[in-house]
């Protein structure tokens, strides 16, 4: 049986070094590659083909759950378990809709990480306890607001955009990163204020934070 191949991504050193040393204690998984952020992560998925991906949400350049999509677009088959600090409902709503197979607390990584690595590799989903019990008590029911969940109509390059005005990106920068035009970007910016109705940098920032297109630590 040939090894279990996995990724992980996670903007912090420490975080990445001591989920591989965790990983690494299964003879049979291996760590394909290390991904520092969401965009490298969505490279190496692209290139590497891994079995199983772990990565963290609050990640700059490309946060986890639109890394998720990017990556499950290319490689459909990709099972993917996301790392977190925040068990919010409304973060358990996008990691759901993303199409994550897995959900594991940070908090709980030194207990749960193998289980749900190996629930993965079985083909079967994984969710932290109290996620679980969240969704066993049906806190996960639709719900009806208005515009609160304006940032479901937004495409996935409109999020892209945004996370990076957020994190402090210029247009340039922009730009450069999606591999546009800075007239293109801007274009974009341009759209993306109007259509969420919000008339500064700052308004665009609180918006990605409290719709968790960026996490503030």
């Amino acid at each position: 049986m040939s090894a279990l191949r996995i990724l992980i991504a996670d903007d912090h050193e420490v975080a990445r070094k001591g989920i591989r040393s965790l990983l690494e204690s299964h003879a049979e998984w291996e760590v394909c590659a290390e991904a520092q952020d969401g965009r490298e992560a969505v490279d190496y998925a692209s290139r590497l083909k891994p079995d199983v991906l772990l990565l963290d949400i609050g990640m700059p350049n490309l946060n986890g759950l639109d890394a998720a999509r990017q990556i499950l677009a290319l490689t459909p088959e990709a099972r993917i378990l996301i790392l977190t600090v925040h068990d919010s409902e409304q973060v358990v709503r996008e990691v759901l809709a993303v199409g994550a197979r897995g959900f594991l607390l940070k908090s709980d990584a030194g207990r749960d990480l193998l289980a749900a690595v190996e629930a993965l590799q079985h083909r079967r989903t994984f969710f932290t306890s109290s996620v679980a019990q969240m969704m066993l008590e049906g806190y996960l029911r639709p719900h009806h607001e208005g515009g609160a969940s304006g940032q479901r109509v937004l495409t996935p390059r409109e999020r892209e955009v945004i996370q990076l005005v957020a994190e402090g990106k210029t247009t340039k920068e922009v730009a450069s990163a999606l591999s546009l035009s800075v007239k293109t970007a801007e274009t974009h910016r341009t759209n993306l204020m109007r259509k969420l109705d919000l008339h500064s940098v700052a308004a665009l920032t609180l918006y990605a934070v409290r719709n968790g297109i960026v996490q503030i630590y």
